[in-house]
């Protein structure tokens, strides 16, 4: 009874993260209707942040599968973990590129703040979970950082 009650957490906590994933898709390709096709470095970036997503959807949901859970397809129904890129969606303040990238680095904060706190419960994940999780988190940071290396060099121009 114990493993079943861990195995469920794990799957709502990896719910959690598959629907921070699916909030950050939304919000790229909002980014991408608010960013000229001139840009086309930028529409690059934003479609590679959305094929990240779907990737790390792949293997969270493999994973809930595995423990035999049904993996979360929806967005809009919140989660135990903070969330905030559907609200990201809403801060875009018409199409001019600093606030659109300065709204994306938002929703990468938030996404961080979401697998911290999946990582909050590590006692309860096990090993291969927690690195997925860990690793995930980390590949996450890099697409921050780039995003904020992007905002930066806008905020200058």
């Amino acid at each position: 009874m114990k493993q079943r009650k861990v195995n469920e957490e794990t799957i709502e906590i990896i719910n959690d993260l598959i629907k921070i994933n699916n909030d950050r898709i939304k919000g790229y390709e909002k980014a991408i209707e608010n960013t000229d096709s001139l840009e086309a470095e930028l529409r690059t970036l934003y479609s590679r942040m959305i094929e990240e997503s779907h990737e790390y959807n792949r293997e969270l949901s493999d994973r809930v599968a595995q423990l035999g859970g049904e993996p979360a397809s929806d967005s809009s129904v919140p989660g135990k973990i903070y969330r905030a890129w559907m609200d990201v969606k809403a801060t875009f303040s018409g199409n001019d590129t600093k606030s659109t990238l300065a709204a994306c680095e938002f929703g990468e904060d938030a996404a961080q703040k979401a697998y911290a706190k999946a990582l909050e419960n590590e006692s309860n994940l096990a090993p291969d979970v927690r690195d997925l999780i860990t690793r995930q988190k980390s590949l996450l940071k890099g697409s921050h950082d780039l995003v904020r290396q992007y905002r930066d060099q806008y905020a200058e121009a």
